[in-house]
């Protein structure tokens, strides 16, 4: 994913955080904001301490954002999100990992609720 896909600095988390619009599953946390005037969405992707070490931080991080490539077209241009890994994320494989994302972003309304 390119750069202007991404929510990069602190302000603009925090921006998004403050809004309270989240939803929640058993691996990850999603955090929406509307942007109106947005050509296309911009997501953040934090995954903490907790998930395990560098090297299985780096594996989740990139199951997201293969996950977010996959359903690219699919997801709603309005919107600057977050997704938070939970430590439940580390060490499953891509489909569970693939299966759960959708499932949260589905909760959030950025993807229809047909996807599988």
């Amino acid at each position: 994913m390119r750069k202007s896909y991404r929510v990069k600095k602190e302000a603009e988390f925090q921006k998004v955080f403050d809004r309270k619009h989240s939803v929640a599953n058993r691996m990850f946390i999603v955090y929406k904001m509307e942007q109106l005037t947005a050509k296309h969405f911009r997501v953040g992707i934090s995954v903490g301490k907790k998930v395990g070490k560098a090297h299985d931080r780096v594996y989740v991080k990139r199951r997201i954002r293969q996950t977010l490539l996959e359903y690219k077209a699919q997801i709603d241009p309005h919107a600057d999100f977050l997704v938070i890994a939970r430590p439940s994320a580390n060490g499953r494989p891509m489909a569970e990992i693939r299966e759960n994302l959708v499932h949260a972003l589905q909760l959030a309304t950025l993807l229809p609720a047909s996807n599988k």
